[in-house]
């Protein structure tokens, strides 16, 4: 795609031009790849549907493959990296992290169509999908650890994050496609289960 830097103009003469910040470009391209797939992040719609013309685009991104990139790198910062950070600078012990973590993931009222909707680009894209590997190893390997710490041998504790896991996307997966979110009592279960000995 052609690489533009153009300055920023309004469809009505003599008004201020729109401005956004890159934030509010992602945040819609979010809504369009929940909606509509991958294919639906396309900038002259997101433009329409911000009220902005195509021009305001090209002071944050190269081109759509760029804003594509950053959809990886936001969802791969916010929905793993700043949960491991969130979990531990707000709690000591490792059965108090792994709560916590349980917590947080299934009480964002988000991640169900982002998680779906990246993993469904996944399915499509090689390389969004070698990007989903990476993160669902990293998360495995951090609830793998917790687990560690808090007694389980190693060899189970592997078994035991996959599960976790498992049962986590499985409910991503479940409230995105319409099912009620499951009650905090029967993840607290689940994982006072998995950190038995």
């Amino acid at each position: 795609m052609e690489k533009r830097r153009t300055s920023k103009s309004s469809s009505k003469p003599g008004a201020q031009p729109k401005t956004l910040g890159a934030e509010a470009w992602l945040s819609e391209a979010w809504r369009a790849l929940s909606e509509l797939g991958v294919e639906g992040v396309r900038v002259e719609p997101l433009a329409a549907r911000l009220g902005v013309t195509k021009g305001s685009f090209y002071w944050h991104f190269e081109d759509r493959a760029a804003l594509l990139g950053a959809l990886l790198d936001d969802w791969e910062q916010r929905a793993t990296a700043a949960v491991i950070r969130a979990v531990d600078e707000r709690c000591e012990s490792p059965r108090e992290r792994l709560f916590a973590l349980i917590r947080m993931t299934t009480g964002a009222p988000e991640a169900p169509d982002v998680e779906h909707a990246v993993r469904a680009w996944g399915a499509l894209d090689p390389a969004v999908r070698k990007r989903l590997h990476r993160v669902d190893a990293r998360r495995e390997a951090y609830v793998q650890a917790l687990l560690v710490a808090v007694g389980v041998d190693e060899a189970r504790a592997a078994m035991r994050a996959r599960a976790l896991y498992l049962a986590l996307i499985g409910e991503y997966t479940r409230v995105a496609h319409g099912g009620a979110p499951t009650d905090r009592a029967t993840w607290d279960e689940l994982v006072q289960r998995m950190i038995e000995r």
